[in-house]
């Protein structure tokens, strides 16, 4: 698969406007201002492909990207506590439209800050994906802003605070030096050859 070849294709703000699943998608999930754009960008070697912002819950639609025989799908951030209510009550929709309408989802790259242990929020998307069955790996961002004894005691804590989900394949990932982007896109490449 070519990482190089990708296009900003849509963007949708309902559930009603999503188009139909006709390819395989990788999907990024995380809080607001996890990362999730820093990510996309590094993946992908473009500046700007997603946008990077430095106001939380920016993001407000589903942003679709169209990859090399793939389409990659870019979920607004949640837990973003300054939101109107009737904001909140459109993402919810718009989430449980997007993943509950039958979609070729060939895997969720859910984003968790590695400096923290991850929120509430974080753990129901987790449970939600374990329960549907959707095929998950994790992301812990920003392991750069962290130094080395930080780095080894966020590792043994997380041990314990991801312990339901041992099985699922982590990734430390740094947008600003590149690690796990390799990882990552190997587990793009072997989710869409099994779709």
């Amino acid at each position: 698969m070519r990482f190089d070849k990708i296009d900003f294709t849509a963007a949708y703000g309902t559930a009603a406007q999503l188009p139909p699943s006709n390819e395989a998608e990788i999907v990024f999930s995380g809080r607001s201002n996890v990362g999730k754009s820093s990510l996309i960008n590094k993946v992908f070697n473009r500046k700007n492909l997603a946008r990077v912002s430095s106001v939380p819950g920016k993001t407000i639609t589903v942003n679709f990207f169209k990859g090399d025989g793939v389409y990659f799908v870019d979920l607004p951030g949640y837990g973003y506590a300054k939101r109107e209510m009737s904001e909140k009550k459109r993402w919810a929709e718009l989430m449980e439209g997007y993943f509950k309408s039958g979609r070729n989802i060939a895997l969720v790259i859910q984003l968790i800050d590695m400096r923290h242990a991850p929120t509430q929020d974080d753990m129901i998307m987790l449970n939600f994906l374990r329960e549907t069955g959707i095929p998950f790996i994790i992301a812990l961002t920003k392991c750069d802003k962290l130094n080395k004894s930080e780095t080894e005691e966020r590792r043994k804590a997380l041990i314990s605070e991801l312990a339901d989900y041992s099985d699922i394949k982590t990734v430390e990932f740094s947008a600003v030096k590149g690690t796990g982007v390799d990882e990552i896109k190997a587990a793009v490449q072997s989710s869409v050859a099994l779709k």
